[in-house]
C-alpha cells in the first residue's frame, strides 16, 4: 500500500509513470488463484491452472500467445471469432451519458435525452442508476436498498428504458460496485470491520468524512450488486458498466485496524472474482458487461482489478472526469496537475495512463458539469489519436 506523504513532487512532463509489479511479480499474480464467489476466503494455489481457464475471456483459445495492437490501444488476443475461427472487432461503445438530476422525473429525462448530440455517432446512453456514494435512481424492489435510504428515484427501470429507445438510442446502464457509504449504514457486515472488536471501519479521509465503504469480501454486498444488475438487465438494458470496483485509498493506519488481506499484494484477487460474479450475471441477462474506472484512480494506483488474465470481461471504460482532474490527482507521492480545455487534459491523461490501459478493449469517457457538448466532442476527436473508437460524452 502507499503512504501518503506531506511532501508532495510537482509532475508536469510528459515522462511515463509506471505502474504494477515486476516481470516476476506478475507470473506469480497470473499464477495466484481467483477469490471463491461467495468472497469467503483465498483458495490454494495449485488449482491456479482451472481458475485461469475459468476466467479466460470468452472465445479466447487457452495459450493463444498475440501482441496488443498499438494502433487501436486493443488486445487482438482478446479479440473473439466468428464460427470460422476469423477474429472480429471489439465491440463498440458510442455513448451519451447522463446525470442523476435527469432521473428526477419523467420530463427531466425527456428533456435530458432531447439534449443528446445528433452529430457524434452515438448509439446507447448510458444511465446512472446506482452511483458513487451508494445512491439508487431508480424504483429498485430491492428491499435493502430501501432500507438503507438509498433510493433517491422513482421511475421505474421500463420507463427509462423506453423513453432511451423512443428517442432513438439504445439503454446503457451505470452502477457503482463497492463506493457505496449507503448499505453498511442498514448491514454493518456489508462493509467494512476492525480487527479488535468488529466494530465498523469508516473512511476517515478528509474527502470523505467518516463515511463506511461495501466490501468485496462480503456475500451481502455481491448479492446485492448482483441484484441490481439482474433487475437492469431483466428491463432491456444492453450494456451494464459497472465501476468502482476497488477499494478505499486505505492509509497505514486503516490497514492497522483492518484483516491483512487488505494490505496484501494479491488482494486484487477479491476483487477480480466480484467483476466475474458481475460478469456471468449481465451476460446471463442478455447484456454486455464493462469495467469502469477513473482515471484518477489510475493514476493514484488505486485500480486493483485491472488484471487482464483474470478478468472476463475485457473491456474497460476509462472515466476522464475533467472537474476531477482539473483539482490535481496525487499517489501520495507525485501530483498530477491538469490545466487547458477538456481536450488538451484529455490529451495528457492518455499519455500518463495508457501503458495500464494496453491489454485492454478502451472506451474513454469524457465527463465533467463544466464542459460543454462541443468541448466535449473535441475532446472525444482526441481519444481517436491513440486508436480509441468507442467513447461515452458526459
Amino acid at each position: 500500500m502507499k503512504r501518503k506523504n506531506k511532501g508532495r513532487k510537482i509532475y508536469k512532463t510528459k515522462e511515463k509513470n509506471y505502474y504494477g509489479k515486476s516481470p516476476l511479480g506478475k507470473a506469480l499474480s497470473a499464477a495466484l488463484t481467483v477469490l471463491l464467489i461467495g468472497g469467503i476466503g483465498f483458495i490454494g494455489y495449485s488449482v491456479a491452472e482451472p481458475i485461469i481457464n475459468y476466467t479466460q475471456h470468452k472465445g479466447d483459445k487457452p495459450e493463444q500467445e498475440t501482441s496488443a495492437s498499438e494502433t487501436t490501444g486493443e488486445s487482438s488476443a482478446d479479440v473473439p471469432t466468428d464460427s470460422e475461427g476469423a477474429p472480429k472487432a471489439p465491440e463498440k461503445y458510442q455513448a451519451a451519458g447522463l446525470v442523476p438530476t435527469d432521473l428526477a422525473n419523467a420530463a427531466a429525462l425527456k428533456t435530458a435525452l432531447s439534449a443528446v448530440p445528433k452529430n457524434a455517432d452515438i448509439e446507447f446512453v448510458e444511465v446512472p442508476l446506482k452511483v458513487r456514494g451508494g445512491k439508487i435512481y431508480y424504483a429498485t424492489e430491492n428491499q435493502d436498498a430501501r432500507a438503507c435510504g438509498a433510493v433517491s428515484a422513482n421511475l421505474p427501470l421500463s420507463v427509462i428504458a423506453d423513453a432511451v429507445k423512443e428517442s432513438g438510442f439504445k439503454p446503457a446502464a451505470e452502477i457503482s460496485a463497492f463506493y457505496d457509504n449507503q448499505l453498511p449504514t442498514h448491514l454493518p457486515s456489508a462493509g467494512y470491520v476492525t480487527v479488535d472488536d468488529g466494530s465498523q471501519w469508516v473512511d476517515n479521509d478528509p474527502e470523505h468524512g467518516g463515511v463506511p465503504w461495501t466490501s468485496p469480501t462480503s456475500s451481502e454486498t455481491l448479492m446485492y450488486v448482483s441484484s441490481i444488475i439482474d433487475e437492469v438487465t431483466a428491463a432491456g438494458f444492453e450494456r451494464v458498466v459497472v465501476t468502482d470496483i476497488m477499494y478505499p485509498f486505505f492509509r497505514e493506519s486503516d490497514l492497522a485496524l483492518l484483516d491483512e488481506q487488505y494490505g496484501r499484494t494479491d488482494r486484487f484477487l477479491a476483487l477480480t472474482s466480484a467483476a466475474n460474479l458481475f460478469y456471468e450475471r449481465a451476460v446471463s441477462g442478455g447484456a454486455s458487461m464493462y469495467v469502469g474506472v477513473s482515471a484518477a484512480d489510475v493514476l493514484r494506483g488505486n485500480c486493483d482489478v485491472l488484471q487482464p488474465q483474470l478478468l472476463s470481461a475485457n473491456t474497460v471504460v476509462v472515466d476522464v472526469n475533467i472537474d476531477e482532474l482539473k483539482n490535481g490527482v496525487s499517489d501520495g507521492k507525485m501530483l498530477y496537475e491538469f490545466d487547458g480545455t477538456p481536450a488538451e487534459i484529455t490529451d495528457k491523461c492518455l499519455k500518463f495512463i495508457g501503458d495500464r490501459l494496453k491489454d485492454f478493449n478502451v472506451t474513454v469517457r469524457i465527463s465533467g458539469s463544466g464542459a460543454t457538448a462541443e468541448e466535449l466532442i473535441a475532446a472525444k476527436k482526441k481519444t481517436a489519436e491513440y486508436g480509441y473508437k468507442s467513447f461515452v460524452l458526459g
